[in-house]
């Protein structure tokens, strides 16, 4: 292998070398030892006309008669359903023959569709794709059980039981020790289960285990957390669960029942319905338990078949076998054989999905009489749950059945007055509760019973319950749970009706801030008459104005603030605003209502788009301020800068805007520091690049760099920002440029240099060796195009300084990468500008790309990689396109070299050096590869080294043809060369040979041989 190395290498030249000396002025040239150098080439680049290449490259130009990306139409005739494309309808046809065939896919102007015509599943496919096939399938059954079950079944509008019980266990917790009364959790009875043989016998064991459960063997745990508590009741489900897959069906019943039995306790009061809730969880899984026990004994015979099949979805009473149906009794026989009235009514209301196995008919006298069942409970909080109960079992089990649903409402409204009963009062006395908070308790099971009844409800319902209201008790416990219910515009239609009700409630029995937030979040969705908005405004005003309480006050404000923003003007937005600071201020509230404060500035950026008239509102910046806790002021301002960014579609420089803007961000960069989340560096960043963007002073362009001189000394921090404004200073350069049309006056001269200083001066502040180094490259290609030669040598040398800083690992997406590639697509750009920049007058020539050799060559390149050798190939190319005498691009008012040297021959011969030397440096790679025995590295590489000289060498040069026949040999010594890259370089060749002058291609030709593929 070194043999043939060594044997492309056959006149001996002195090669000339650069290195970069930072202390010396520029670069110098100096000579290697020649006894150390290698031997290398006496390079001659060929002329090139730029002009004939082009017009024998021209493709040749056809008229077409439609795009090729327009939407395609495919025309079927097999008699399938016709396919739509995008908004072109396709057509189909029956085929004469039985067997379906397909056309072919054809496009709008007639012509062969060639993916369409290939599509694998178009053709697989007869008819519909298998989903469609299996909807149509489906079709009519589906569309059958819809018609008989969907027309009372519930749909969104309604607000399913689970998504309230999280809310309900998060505000309704306690610190009071609880405690549960049990026999199934640890140092619980044992139930041991006998074996009978006869049914009387197992029917008689059970009562008599029922018994055995109401005479005692329970114990009470007592002492609990609430968090022990919550565990406690888990435990119980499970051993529900547990007792249940093991055939223990009365002990199951047992667990059910003392489950039941703890909704007995109001010892702890302020918990009870997050009690309720965990404790109907419980009583759902055992009904659900029951019912999915006797459906799956409930197998019937079609008619006309002998094999027994599981009940449909959607069965009647009639397909029920009577040993399903007897199962069920028993289950409620069962049941109604408990004495305690409260766990009796909690177990059976719990089971009566399972009335389905016996009647449809029956469901409503079965609620009607659970309903007239719960008269007999004396507690009204407990009685309040147990309607609460009863309705959302109906509503699942019955939902077109709404008697029952009135009828707990009426009866709640007749036992309201049982609240104000001497044993509630001792009551709440024992517990140190006042009444308000007690009534509060009630809102869970008033909002749902409410629902209930709301549920599809026309208007005329609300008339009739507000009327029965006031006729039997002015509530604010029932306005609140009314406006909670029902639809908000038929809320938002009697808005004033409301609030003169509630003025007139008592304070004392019911906290008044609910009742007016719950009046303004029906206000938000539905708006009230015309007429009625600023009295409804200023009467709800008065009442809010004076709560003394600063959490009271702002969960009203929080609410409210949204109602002027959307009917008023600016004015009243600011007077609302003063209003809260005036309150918040004092004793410095506003500490404990961040979170509230923040909603406020969130519910005025839902209308508010106009952001002139937002920093407009002399409120506004002030109310920012009361966020002195740094992580939600930032927050919020994130959240404007959001909104600014959403709703800002044009470029503004209103100073109002720019100032308050300015103000948000700087909050926004100071936030950062060494401890912030990269994720949260970026988001600042992006929203404050994007402010950068939508500011513009128009034709005022000295106003505009004035801004981001402003921005860089206050965003230093940040290098997307960094980089944003290095982007913006060039552009600004670029559009002065274009508006004077390339004839800088003296004043615009100054101006883009005093640009270019800006870019000089911030690149530096960039924590990014990569980044510092593109930005370089384009204020320097920037500072060209606007003739300011000497700010764009600058850039370029500091580019040429910076290189040997590029690390050789950079960070992308989480994962550290080589950052060869990056390295390599910068110098290719690198290269095709210098051949547009003039030598400095005082250096020598191609100073600049010597200096860049130097580097190339003293940076440590991956030994696995042939990055270097490709950049050293590339520079080939930038070295034939300086040693033409016309270059194929010019900057226009910018004399490249071509200008400068007019062909000069001592220019040409340094270019002739250069093209050596670095020959030299590729050679030696290719003999590295060799030694190393990576032969297809070196296959390829021979190859690009080849194809470079065959487009720009002068082959009269024998030393040349040599080299490439050589060239040629090495790269197919090994077999390891695409075959394809072979015929291609051979193709070239010979039509070079065919062109006039073209005897040393021909040549060439005949001693080129592609070796047979294997």
């Amino acid at each position: 292998q070194p043999e043939d190395v060594n044997n492309l290498k056959k006149t001996p030249k002195k090669g000339v070398f650069l290195v970069h000396d930072m202390a010396a002025s520029g670069f110098a040239m100096i000579s290697t030892d020649p006894c150390q150098q290698a031997q290398s080439y006496c390079v001659e680049s060929k002329v090139i006309n730029y002009e004939a290449e082009r017009k024998e490259r021209r493709c040749a130009l056809e008229e077409v008669t439609d795009h090729p990306l327009k939407i395609n139409v495919i025309t079927l005739q097999d008699g399938r359903p016709p396919r739509r494309s995008g908004t072109s309808s396709s057509s189909g046809s029956s085929s004469a023959s039985g067997t379906p065939r397909r056309s072919s896919a054809t496009t709008s102007w007639g012509g062969l569709d060639p993916l369409s015509s290939l599509h694998p599943l178009g053709s697989a496919l007869e008819g519909l794709d298998p989903l469609s096939m299996m909807s149509a399938e489906d079709g009519g059954e589906k569309s059958e059980h819809f018609a008989t079950k969907g027309s009372g079944a519930l749909d969104e509008s309604f607000e399913a039981w689970a998504v309230k019980k999280s809310g309900i266990l998060a505000k309704y917790s306690t610190s009071e020790k609880l405690s549960i009364t049990t026999s199934f959790l640890s140092g619980g009875e044992k139930v041991m289960v006998k074996t009978q043989s006869a049914v009387t016998d197992k029917v008689k064991n059970r009562l008599e285990q029922l018994d055995d459960f109401e005479e005692g063997s329970v114990k009470e745990m007592l002492n609990l957390s609430q968090q022990e508590y919550v565990t406690r009741i888990e435990e119980l489900n499970q051993a529900l669960g547990e007792s249940w897959e093991q055939d223990q069906r009365v002990k199951a019943l047992k667990i059910a029942i003392q489950c039941a039995k703890l909704l007995v306790d109001t010892s702890v009061i302020q918990f009870y319905p997050s009690k309720f809730v965990l404790i109907t969880d419980i009583l759902d899984n055992f009904g659900n338990l029951v019912y999915q026990r006797i459906h799956s004994k409930a197998e019937y015979f079609k008619a006309g078949s002998r094999v027994a099949i599981p009940l449909p979805e959607n069965f009647t009473p009639d397909q029920v076998p009577e040993s399903a149906k007897e199962t069920c009794r028993n289950w409620f026989f069962k049941i109604a054989s408990v004495r305690e009235l409260i766990p009796r009514f909690y177990v059976e209301t719990a089971i009566l999905k399972s009335y389905s196995f016996l009647t449809q008919k029956e469901y409503s006298t079965a609620l009607m009489r659970l309903t007239r069942v719960i008269c007999g409970i004396g507690d009204p909080l407990v009685a309040a749950y147990a309607r609460c109960y009863l309705c959302r079992v109906g509503m699942s089990v019955a939902p077109e059945a709404h008697e029952h649903v009135l009828e707990n409402f009426w009866d709640f409204l007749l036992t309201y007055p049982q609240l104000q009963r001497p044993l509630v009062q001792q009551t709440l006395q024992q517990q140190h509760m006042d009444m308000g908070t007690y009534l509060t308790l009630y809102c869970p099971a008033l909002d749902w019973i409410l629902q209930c009844v709301a549920y599809r409800a026309p208007e005329n319902v609300l008339t009739e319950v507000l009327a029965r209201c006031k006729s039997q008790c002015n509530s604010a416990l029932l306005l609140n749970s009314i406006m909670t219910a029902f639809k908000p515009e038929f809320i938002a239609n009697r808005a004033l009706e409301f609030v003169n009700m509630m003025k007139e409630c008592d304070d004392a029995t019911f906290p008044k801030h609910v009742m007016f937030r719950t009046l303004g979040l029906c206000l938000l969705v539905s708006d009230p008459p015309e007429e009625q908005k600023l009295q409804v405004l200023n009467e709800v005003w008065k009442v809010v104005s004076k709560l003394k309480n600063p959490a009271d006050y702002m969960s009203c404000a929080e609410v409210w603030i949204e109602y002027p923003c959307k009917h008023f003007t600016k004015r009243e937005i600011n007077t609302f605003l003063g209003a809260i600071i005036k309150q918040m201020v004092p004793d410095r509230a506003f500490e404990n209502h961040y979170t509230q404060l923040g909603a406020v500035v969130d519910r005025i950026l839902v209308h508010v788009h106009d952001f002139a008239v937002l920093f407009s509102i002399d409120h506004f910046l002030p109310f920012l301020d009361l966020l002195q806790k740094e992580s939600v002021k930032v927050d919020v301002c994130k959240n404007i800068m959001d909104a600014f960014l959403k709703y800002q579609k044009e470029v503004t420089h209103d100073p109002v805007i720019v100032n308050a803007l300015m103000y948000i961000c700087k909050t926004m960069h100071n936030s950062v520091n060494a401890l912030t989340l990269e994720d949260e560096r970026r988001q600042i960043a992006a929203l404050i690049c994007g402010f950068l963007q939508h500011i513009s002073f128009g034709r005022d362009f000295e106003q505009q760099l004035s801004f981001y001189v402003d921005s860089r000394a206050a965003f230093s921090s940040l290098d997307p920002v960094l980089v944003e404004l290095v982007q913006d200073v060039n552009v600004l350069a670029m559009r002065t440029r274009q508006v004077v049309k390339g004839h800088h006056t003296r004043k615009t001269a100054a101006f883009v240099k005093a640009c270019a200083a800006y870019c000089f001066i911030t690149i530096p502040s960039l924590n990014s060796v990569l980044g510092r180094l593109e930005l370089y490259l384009l204020s320097g290609q920037v500072a060209l195009l606007n003739q300011c030669l000497s700010q764009a040598d600058s850039f370029f040398k500091a580019a040429i300084s910076l290189m040997p800083e590029m690390p050789h690992t950079i960070e992308l997406e989480g994962k550290q990468k080589s950052s060869e590639p990056f390295l390599l697509s910068f110098i290719n750009n690198f290269l095709s500008t210098l051949l547009f920049v003039p030598d400095h007058p005082e250096q020598e020539p191609l100073y600049l790309l010597r200096g860049l050799l130097n580097v190339v060559q003293d940076y440590l390149w991956d030994s696995h990689s042939d990055a270097r050798a490709v950049a050293f190939l590339n520079v080939l190319n930038l070295l034939t396109a300086l040693s033409q005498d016309n270059y194929l691009h010019h900057i226009d008012k910018v004399d490249s070299n071509d200008a400068l040297y007019g062909g000069d021959p001592k220019f040409t011969a340094q270019i002739g050096e250069l093209c050596g030397s670095v020959m030299d440096e590729v050679l030696s790679h290719l003999k590295y590869l060799g030694d190393a025995g990576q032969y297809q590295r070196q296959a390829a590489l021979a190859m690009e080294l080849l194809n470079r000289i065959l487009i720009g060498g002068s082959l009269e040069n024998k030393s040349l043809l040599s080299l490439c026949i050589n060239l040629w040999n090495l790269a197919h010594k090994h077999g390891t060369l695409d075959h394809k890259a072979s015929v291609r370089c051979l193709e070239f060749v010979k039509q070079r040979a065919a062109r006039p002058k073209g005897r040393p291609y021909s040549e060439l030709a005949c001693r080129l041989q592609i070796p047979s593929p294997v």
